[in-house]
């Protein structure tokens, strides 16, 4: 019996001792085992881990809610680049260049599919519309796409896409669109001016079918549309071409501990444990050192990582990233 008590006694230290994910000790663990990106902070120390989880707002049962895989289109390999970037391949569609900030709320599934359904409507009517889509509306009125800032499935948001239309909205404070962004940024920095995470409540925004008092037009005016919703096969060729050929898709990959300090460079992951499923959009590939990589807009502002984005590795369905893909095709 003493012998169990100390062995008991022995783990409970070890555990008490695995330092925090937003610790300076786990910051040079991950950095003495980083050797494709570079690890750097992102967060305040003061963070929780409780807001970090929060952010992962992909539901454990969204591989559930897949989109039916588009045909198998025919293609030839030789066409794809071994660089692609969307914002260079369309320099006149805006909305690829920009990086959002979902705030405290766990709406990275609304968010990559309003990102990529904005950059798509520009790139289908080629250059012709820039129509910027509310993530705000998405989150707050697809009741069959999840619990809002509770998590939800990217899948379900291209179908409700297409089956209800999404109105127009900017980011929070920018009175753009029909419906702008309700839940404000919070400080991620040491020394910002923002108001601390933490502070935030994680409350979904409530369902208005109307349109800011100072928009021109009406809620159901100014819905757009997808005229198709679709997952893409856990194929790198394929994913490539579907990028190339209609813009910027969804995709979705779990997070673990380390993937908080990402700063730059090819992210592959070497320690801590799984956080949960985060959905972001994947706007190109390339090759780095001799290392594949997804090229990816995040949407936890541009001060996080590489000025709002990150490359993972490419080839291996790393983290699950090439095997959750969602898009669809807009009515332009």
């Amino acid at each position: 019996m003493k012998r169990f008590c100390l062995l008991f006694v022995a783990l409970v230290v070890h555990v008490a001792a695995e330092p925090s994910l937003l610790s300076d000790e786990f910051i040079e663990i991950v950095r003495s085992k980083a050797k494709t990106w570079e690890v750097g902070r992102n967060f305040a120390p003061s963070i929780s881990e409780s807001y970090i989880k929060g952010l992962m707002g992909v539901h454990p049962d969204a591989h559930k809610y897949a989109l039916a895989p588009k045909k198998l289109e025919y293609f030839s390999p030789s066409d794809l680049p071994e660089n692609f970037d969307a914002r260079k391949e369309w320099p006149n569609c805006p909305t690829i260049q920009e990086i959002r900030d979902q705030g405290s709320c766990g709406s990275c599934w609304a968010f990559g599919a309003v990102e990529a359904m904005s950059d798509r409507v520009c790139i289908a009517s080629k250059g012709k519309l820039n129509f910027h889509f509310s993530a705000d509306d998405l989150v707050s009125c697809c009741h069959t796409c999840g619990m809002g800032c509770n998590g939800g499935f990217p899948g379900a948001a291209w179908s409700y896409w297409k089956r209800k239309g999404i109105v127009s909205g900017g980011s929070f404070g920018s009175n753009q669109g029909c419906r702008p962004y309700e839940i404000a940024p919070c400080e991620h920095r040491i020394n910002g001016t923002l108001p601390p995470c933490d502070a935030h409540y994680k409350k979904t925004p409530r369902c208005q079918h109307q349109c800011e008092s100072s928009y021109k037009l009406k809620y159901n005016e100014d819905k757009h549309y997808g005229k198709s919703s679709y997952s893409i096969a856990s194929d790198v060729k394929q994913i490539q071409n579907e990028i190339k050929t209609n813009g910027p898709v969804e995709g979705a990959f779990t997070v673990f501990e380390d993937f908080i300090l990402y700063k730059k460079g090819v992210y592959q992951h070497v320690h801590g444990k799984a956080l949960g499923g985060h959905a972001i959009r994947i706007i190109g590939w390339g090759v780095e050192n001799d290392t594949p990589y997804w090229l990816i807009s995040n949407s936890w502002n541009s001060e996080w990582g590489d000025n709002g984005t990150f490359k993972i590795l490419r080839g291996s369905d790393h983290c699950g990233i090439e095997s959750q893909i969602s898009a669809g095709l807009p009515v332009v």
